[in-house]
C-alpha cells in the first residue's frame, strides 16, 4: 500500500512539475509574441533577400521609433537642412551595396526593415535587452573599464577636448571571422558626449558581424545610440524607438556586399554622422544617401551641447572559451604592419568643427587595449586617403595567448 501511494505521489508530482513548465513556456511564448508584434510592423510590400532576410516596407509614419513616448507626436524631418561643408572624394575608393537590393525595391514614402523573427529574440538571454549592447562597451574613456571583468577589446584612433558637430570617414569591409555566437567584431564611428557626471551619450555607426543578434556571419550595416552609458537606453539599427529612418533604399541591419579580399579590390563604405543646427537631430549619411537621424529628444549633452569624443577603430567581444583568449578577428584578421590590401584601414578621418566644416582632425591618438592581439598603426595624411590608419589583428596567437 505505501508503495502505491509514493508511486500516486510521484506522478503527481510530476505533472505539477510539467504543468509549470508548460506555464513558463506559454508565459515565454507570449512574451515573444508581444515583442514580435511591436517590432513588425504591418507591410505594404515584403522582399525575400538573396541572403534569407525579410524585408519588409513599412509606412514611414508606422515605424517602431515612433512608440516612444518622447516620439508620439514628432514631425518627420524629411531632409536635413544642410550638409557640412569640405565633403572630399578620394582616388580608388570601391563602394559596395546591400545584398537586398537584389530582390527588388521599397516604394516612396516606406522604410525597408528587416523582419525580427522568432529565432532573433530566443538567441537572446534576455528579451529586455534585446538588440542593445552590454554597459561595458565604452572604448578608452577610463582606464578602468579595462578590468579583468571587462570582455570588450578595441583598436581605437580618437580626439578629445574639443568642439565636435560629427565626424567621417571611408571604412573597408572584409568577412571577420568570429569563433563563437556570443562574441561579434565590428569597425564603427562613435560620436560621443562625456559628461561631468561621466555619462555617457554615444551615436554610433559602422559594419559588424554579430551571430547573436543577426543569426549568420555576414557583415552588416549597423546604426546605435545610448544616453546613459548603455544602461537602460539605446538599440541597434531598429529594434527600439530612437532612430527615424526617411530613406526606402537603405536597410539597417542588411548585409553589405562585395567584401575586401586579401592582396585584392578593397571594398568599403562612407559613413557621415553631423548635427543639424537647425534642429538639433543627428543625422547618418550612408555612402551619398542620407538615411535618417536620431531626433534631438532622446538625449541631454547631445542635444544641448556638441560631442566631446570622436572615436574610429574596431571592437571585439572576448568571451576566453575555455579560458583561452578568443581567435575572434578584428578587421581582416591582419595585424595593421600587413599594411593596404591586407589590413583593415580607415580613411578620410574627418570632424565636423564648431562652422559646420568637415576637416582633417589634429591630433589623433591612438590606443589598443591589447596590442598583442589587435593593434593600431596611425599613419598621418595623405594626398590619397586622407588623414588614416591601419588596425587589426588575429586575437589569440603565440604572443596573445590569454
Amino acid at each position: 500500500m505505501a508503495s502505491v501511494v509514493f508511486c500516486f505521489l510521484m506522478l503527481s508530482l510530476v505533472d505539477m512539475t510539467k504543468a509549470s513548465q508548460d506555464t513558463v513556456t506559454q508565459a515565454k511564448e507570449l512574451e515573444v509574441q508581444k515583442l514580435l508584434d511591436k517590432l513588425n510592423k504591418p507591410a505594404v510590400k515584403s522582399l525575400k533577400s538573396p541572403d534569407g532576410d525579410i524585408i519588409d516596407c513599412v509606412h514611414i509614419s508606422h515605424q517602431p521609433t515612433f512608440d516612444h513616448p518622447k516620439l508620439k507626436n514628432h514631425k518627420i524631418q524629411m531632409r536635413p537642412t544642410f550638409l557640412p561643408k569640405g565633403i572630399k572624394s578620394y582616388p580608388e575608393s570601391k563602394t559596395i551595396d546591400q545584398m537586398w537590393h537584389q530582390s527588388g525595391s521599397c516604394p516612396e514614402g516606406t522604410i525597408p526593415i528587416r523582419r525580427t523573427t522568432k529565432d532573433d529574440i530566443m538567441r537572446e538571454s534576455s528579451f529586455q535587452r534585446f538588440g542593445m549592447k552590454d554597459n561595458m562597451s565604452i572604448p578608452n574613456l577610463s582606464e578602468s573599464l579595462y578590468s579583468s571583468t571587462n570582455n570588450h577589446e578595441y583598436a581605437t584612433a580618437e580626439v578629445v577636448k574639443d568642439i565636435y558637430y560629427g565626424a567621417k570617414a571611408f571604412l573597408n569591409i572584409w568577412k571577420s571571422n568570429v569563433q563563437q555566437r556570443n562574441e561579434l567584431s565590428l569597425s564603427q564611428i562613435w560620436v560621443m558626449n562625456q559628461g561631468d557626471n561621466n555619462n555617457v551619450e554615444s551615436i554610433e555607426a559602422g559594419w559588424q558581424i554579430h551571430p547573436m543578434l543577426y543569426g549568420d556571419d555576414r557583415p552588416r550595416l549597423f546604426a546605435y545610440w545610448t544616453s546613459d552609458s548603455y544602461e537602460r537606453t539605446g538599440c541597434y539599427d531598429l529594434k527600439c524607438s530612437g532612430f527615424v529612418q526617411v530613406t526606402s533604399v537603405v536597410v539597417l541591419g542588411g548585409t553589405l556586399a562585395p567584401i575586401s579580399l586579401y592582396d585584392s579590390t578593397q571594398y568599403g563604405i562612407n559613413l557621415l554622422i553631423w548635427k543639424d543646427r537647425g534642429t538639433g537631430n543627428w543625422w547618418l549619411r550612408y555612402q551619398n544617401i542620407v538615411v535618417g537621424y536620431w531626433p534631438a529628444s532622446m538625449f541631454e549633452s547631445l542635444s544641448a551641447e556638441s560631442a566631446t569624443v570622436i572615436q574610429w577603430g574596431g571592437e571585439v567581444i572576448n568571451r576566453k572559451s575555455n579560458g583561452r583568449h578568443t581567435s575572434t578577428e578584428m578587421g581582416s584578421g591582419y595585424f595593421p604592419r600587413a599594411g593596404f590590401g591586407r589590413a583593415s584601414y580607415f580613411r578620410d578621418l574627418s570632424v565636423v568643427n564648431e562652422n559646420y566644416y568637415l576637416i582633417s582632425p589634429n591630433y589623433i591618438r591612438g590606443y589598443a587595449s591589447k596590442p598583442r592581439c589587435y593593434d593600431i598603426v596611425l599613419n598621418g595624411y595623405s594626398s590619397d586617403f586622407g588623414a588614416h590608419f591601419f588596425f587589426g589583428g588575429p586575437g589569440r596567437n603565440p604572443y596573445c595567448p590569454i
